[in-house]
């Protein structure tokens, strides 16, 4: 879990004359600790100490407020690090009727408006001031510098807690993000817990519910994508006619003539020309001369249910996993394909992480070859089609992981385990390189230098030292072409780390940031890591260009790149696809790439990848033409997954996102 600054944020406010006291909170990735929430009050003043660390990283974060008489901050002062080292510097201030505050955006002020200031880089602590402000107003609340935040009551149930047992009262948070934020207060309107599927956070001396927690959490949350699926999703009685469409063909790489596209139950019964009479009870869909792009594939996923719908609203009808819980994950695979929620159909990849102090807790963390072999049979016997090898994995123990996982039929790829390299990895028997930088750190790093920290991505300012015709290189491209070794490069999240900005929109979001919520909006204008620490502004730059000219030169040799993402898949694979044109594919190409081709390397090319009969009904609905703009895929006005159809028009503004087009015109009597 990553604590982004717009989904997490709490403050416990005690009177002016309450005694100094410490509260404590504990952070969890399922039953492993991974970080604390410290808070020392006294009076009208609070001193607050937060960090989180998985995966060799997180935000670390120092507060300091001072309260009014009302119990709101009069002053706030917020330093730090986030998540990938991005600089926290924030701080609000009101005097009378006047605040002015300064965050990652610059400087901003409000006179006569709302007291009640979001912050942009809190810790956890803030939540609580939130829910207290709008249960005061006994309502909705209009907050500063934007948007408007709502509380829902929940139901009550008791924590059994060091002390004994605490009653406590379930409220939702909306407003701050996509999803609502889940809380637990106690009478007193004290924060409890902010419960999560994956571990969330708990007061201290109520760690034993955990677990407890994370149950209730997922069915919770699972109830609210449930209601979503019930209310959106489109069964139409009888077949469905998609008239006066062109379709993308991914074998000739360019539209098709106008056709007429015909659905039956989950499946794709014709494919027939544009003036083909319809049949007596059928639902006719208008495509109004646009075009049906088959489900595209996102290749790096971890993926939760808010994600699963998001995936399917944007035309991903197909996600590979790439490490997650495994009950999670299971329990959502489960529900997708009984229809109990939407989402993408799951193609599972068994992560497998050495345990360490910087482990990733995902999958299986362990401590021994036999444990990593184990844990490959545990995947094949379950459905797995490959495994993911992670950082903290000795690399000694690889060749028998991939020894094992090709008895059983698996493919293997993954990170570059610290102390070795990508050389020594492809020699060991990969299918598949994750993360470019990951390929690139053999070129740059030393012998001995970890890269199970930070230094994993920090190490790339180096890059500007790298000759990219040097022996080393083209030695490994030219082995990963001779042996067939795919890239899946996750260009986007690079871009992101690299070239973010603080107080500018990122790069990669500027034809979606003003559909967003204003906290969604907010994280969009802030860096992802501090240029300095890959020397400079200059250096960061460079370090992606080269990036961007190694990708160029992997694909111009051949090297399979697969298009994946790692930071949510939805609108950020869009921008995914428009790097790789970037890159040198065409946009057709590109979109190829993320459909038939997809289907092909995963296995599942016979039911899935293209529109053609017999295929199960897989495609999205766009206005403009693809293989001309690759920005034509961001408009999408209609989705089907297994014949179940979605309008995003209706969908999207209960997310808070604001639509990108019109909804299709729909008629006939199969119209539910």
């Amino acid at each position: 879990m990553i604590f982004r600054s717009s989904v997490a944020l709490l403050l416990c406010v005690l009177s002016a004359n309450a005694l100094a006291e410490t509260e404590s909170f504990v952070f969890y990735r399922q039953d492993t600790q991974i970080g604390r929430l410290v808070v020392e009050v006294d009076g009208n003043a609070a001193k607050i100490d937060f960090d989180i660390k998985d995966n060799g990283r997180g935000p670390t974060v120092a507060e300091t407020l001072t309260l009014d008489a009302e119990g709101l901050p009069g002053d706030w002062k917020i330093t730090g690090t986030q998540t990938f080292g991005g600089k926290i510097d924030e701080a609000f201030r009101r005097r009378g009727a006047t605040s002015n505050w300064k965050d990652s955006g610059g400087p901003g002020s409000a006179k006569g408006a709302s007291k009640l200031y979001i912050a942009q880089s809190a810790s956890p602590w803030a939540l609580q001031l939130y829910a207290r402000a709008i249960l005061k107003a006994g309502g909705p609340l209009d907050v500063l510098p934007g948007g408007t935040l709502a509380l829902t009551k929940g139901e009550r149930l008791t924590l059994k807690g060091a002390a004994g047992e605490l009653a406590v009262t379930r409220y939702d948070l909306t407003g701050l993000d996509l999803n609502p934020t889940i809380m637990l207060l106690d009478d007193a309107n004290r924060l409890i817990a902010l419960p999560s599927a994956s571990g969330g956070m708990v007061r201290t001396g109520f760690e034993g519910e955990n677990a407890r927690l994370r149950k209730l959490a997922a069915d919770w949350q699972s109830a609210r994508w449930a209601v979503l699926q019930r209310e959106s999703a489109k069964r139409f009685d009888g077949p469905v006619r998609i008239v006066n469409v062109r379709l993308f063909d991914p074998v000739a790489k360019q539209l098709t003539a106008p056709m007429s596209v015909v659905v039956n139950g989950r499946t794709i019964s014709g494919v027939q020309p544009v003036d083909s009479p319809a049949t007596p009870g059928e639902t006719v869909i208008d495509g109004a001369g646009g075009t049906l792009v088959p489900g595209m594939f996102e290749m790096h996923g971890h993926l939760g249910e808010s994600g699963a719908m998001l995936n399917l609203l944007a035309g991903v009808t197909g996600v590979r996993d790439m490490g997650n819980s495994n009950s999670v994950l299971d329990a959502l695979d489960r529900r997708i394909i009984a229809g109990e929620v939407a989402g993408p159909r799951i193609v599972r990849s068994g992560f497998v992480e050495g345990k360490s102090p910087f482990s990733a807790n995902n999958g299986f963390v362990v401590d021994s070859e036999a444990r990593a072999v184990e844990a490959v049979r545990w995947y094949a016997a379950r459905g797995f089609t490959a495994i993911k090898i992670y950082n903290s994995v000795n690399p000694q123990w690889v060749p028998a992981l991939v020894a094992e996982a090709r008895r059983l039929g698996l493919r293997v790829m993954g990170h570059v385990p610290a102390f070795t390299s990508a050389d020594a990895m492809i020699a060991a028997g990969y299918d598949e390189i994750t993360h470019i930088n990951q390929l690139a750190l053999g070129w740059i790093i030393k012998p001995g230098e970890d890269t199970r920290t930070l230094f994993r991505l920090t190490a790339l300012g180096r890059l500007s030292g790298l000759d990219l015709d040097s022996a080393a290189v083209q030695s490994t491209l030219d082995t990963m072409k001779d042996k067939g070794i795919a890239l899946d490069p996750t260009i986007g999240i690079h871009e992101n780390l690299l070239l973010n900005r603080d107080g500018s929109v990122a790069p990669g979001a500027t034809d979606y940031f003003a559909n967003m919520p204003i906290g969604v909006q907010r994280d969009l204008k802030q860096a992802w890591s501090n240029p300095d620490t890959f020397g400079g502004d200059a250096s960061a730059k460079v370090a992606f260009d080269k990036l961007m000219d190694l990708l160029r030169r992997a694909h111009a040799k051949g090297i399979f790149i697969v298009p994946g993402t790692d930071t949510g898949g939805s609108l950020t694979y869009h921008r995914e696809l428009e790097l790789l044109v970037k890159a040198g594919f065409t946009p057709a190409e590109a979109l190829a790439r993320a459909t038939l081709e997809m289907a092909r390397y995963l296995g599942i090319d016979q039911t899935t990848g293209s529109v053609e009969r017999g295929k199960r009904a897989d495609f999205f609905l766009i206005p403009g033409d693809p293989t001309r703009d690759i920005k034509a895929i961001k408009t999408v006005s209609l989705v089907a997954k297994d014949g179940v159809f979605y309008l995003p028009t209706e969908v999207y503004p209960r997310l808070g996102i604001k639509p990108f087009v019109a909804a299709p015109k729909i008629t006939g009597s199969g119209k539910d």
